[in-house]
């Protein structure tokens, strides 16, 4: 078994770890994202269960209706506003964590670039990962 995946926001007001490993590892150039991330696009990890998340300190949430139609729920913390996790109403057993903050953000690995139709030329990612025009299924 892998060491946990450990991490939090800026100021350590809000930590987390993780067992197990993730079930996606991708960069999404969404509009969302591209605005959440003050770049071309946000990079996140997602686990299958949130039964082997520890999280400790108090996430402000805030909901956005992705193009799916469906809720997503962005925790960051209040004090230092650092962008930590979100969860979906749809799958409500995974969560994904934002790969800059882990605590050793080398252990980020992207399969895939999700929404690459809104991506910029100036956002260059990694040429040899599969590009989907949404999000990536099955």
């Amino acid at each position: 078994m892998s060491e946990p995946y450990t991490g939090g926001c800026a100021c350590g007001a809000i930590r987390y770890q993780i067992s197990g490993e993730p079930l996606f590892q991708n960069d999404c150039q969404c509009r969302d994202c591209q605005r959440k991330s003050g770049t071309g696009h946000g990079s996140y990890l997602t686990f299958p269960s949130k039964l082997n998340v520890t999280l400790k300190g108090k996430a402000q949430q805030w909901n956005i209706v992705a193009d799916s139609g469906n809720v997503k729920t962005r925790g960051f913390c209040p004090t230092c506003g650092s962008a930590v996790y979100l969860t979906f109403t749809a799958m409500p057993d995974l969560f994904t964590i934002h790969a800059a903050s882990l605590d050793d953000p080398i252990r980020y690995k992207p399969q895939a670039v999700t929404y690459r139709t809104r991506g910029y030329a100036w956002d260059y990612l990694d040429p040899a990962l599969p590009k989907f025009d949404k999000m990536a299924s099955g």
